[in-house]
């Protein structure tokens, strides 16, 4: 089957950053459905996975990437009871497995879902992986109402232009009912998290304690931050408010100083969306079931795709021509792409 892989950790304006490939067709176990793949979502996740590597690894297999597909389910492992050939799906799979850059893939059935029945399979592979970032972070990690016990609560959203902001957003206004503000940097920006929902926009390039204060809302319940955790953690740690909760889910390159928020007994936890499939934990399944409720928000019209450009068809090319401009930082919405040549 086709797919596109690495060898060697690159940066992506090398030719052989990502290669097209021929390698072989995997067979489903147990729990595995074999899903015939039509349309992936680009994600930050892919740059992070394909950057050079310190140590300067070479592969001996390629390593194929890719975290946010849908297809057609073309056959099912012995124990799955939930899905059948010819099922619709999306997912956004289990990084310790081969990605969806390849014609088929395989993928636990306990953290899949039917796609949107509104939507075809760009517009939900566009879905998959941000949306369950962000209800993870809202729902599981910082631990507000799905709906709406905490309406007129307040949060602020650090990035939410992106992929992730996106979605976080329009769960936190639709669901819990809770009051947005969102970080932008530029007018396009400003105006797209306007559109999904926000309130109020606020410059991220500035201190966002300082830029809360601006427009009269000082201290916030929540803080969901989608960007640079080192940059942003003096000023949520000021920005929250006592016995408030901080999620992240970017990496601090230095040790964070958590002693900041002991006076106001603030809570900082890490959301990683993988961390459900990669530890087999007891609720895994948890996954396959929000995307269950986000196909019905969609379908509702509670909720809409973020897909801001498609591209075809799925090759190397399109993908480092995809991850080039993820990594400029200034990608509004989801980047996918669609069809085999």
């Amino acid at each position: 089957m086709k797919a596109v892989g690495l060898f060697q950790y690159l940066p992506i304006d090398a030719e052989d950053s990502l290669l097209d490939l021929q390698i072989d067709r995997p067979e489903p176990g147990p729990r595995d459905l074999l899903v015939a793949v039509k349309a992936i979502a680009v994600n930050p996740v892919d740059t992070k996975v394909r950057a050079p590597k310190p140590d300067a690894i070479v592969e001996a297999t390629p390593k194929i990437l890719g975290w946010d597909a849908a297809g057609e389910v073309v056959a099912v492992g012995s124990a799955v009871e939930s899905f059948t050939p010819g099922d619709r799906v999306y997912y956004a799979g289990d990084i310790t497995r081969p990605g969806c850059y390849s014609e088929y893939q395989l993928v636990d059935a306990r953290i899949t879902a039917r796609i949107p029945r509104t939507q075809d399979y760009s517009a939900a592979a566009a879905l998959p992986l941000t949306s369950l970032t962000a209800w993870e972070a809202l729902f599981d990690r910082l631990e507000i109402s799905s709906t709406g016990t905490d309406a007129g609560k307040s949060i602020l959203i650090i990035g939410g232009a992106g992929g992730v902001g996106s979605m976080a957003i329009q769960l936190a206004r639709s669901l819990a009912k809770l009051k947005v503000i969102a970080t932008a940097s530029r007018t396009k920006s400003s105006f797209w998290v306007k559109q999904m929902g926000a309130s109020h926009v606020v410059n991220h390039r500035n201190p966002v304690d300082e830029e809360l204060k601006d427009i009269g809302i000082p201290e916030v319940d929540y803080i969901l931050c989608l960007a640079d955790t080192d940059q942003h953690f003096a000023a949520m740690a000021n920005a929250i408010k006592p016995q408030g909760k901080i999620c992240c889910v970017v990496d601090n390159k230095e040790p964070l100083p958590l002693n900041l928020l002991k006076p106001k007994s603030a809570t900082f936890v890490w959301e990683f969306m993988f961390t459900r499939s990669k530890f087999a934990t007891d609720d895994m399944d948890r996954q396959g079931w929000i995307l269950e409720q986000i196909a019905k928000l969609v379908d509702n019209e509670t909720l809409v795709t973020t897909v801001s450009d498609t591209v075809e068809p799925i090759n190397a090319t399109n993908l480092r021509l995809a991850h080039r401009q993820l990594e400029t930082g200034r990608t509004i919405g989801k980047l996918v792409l669609s069809g085999w040549e």
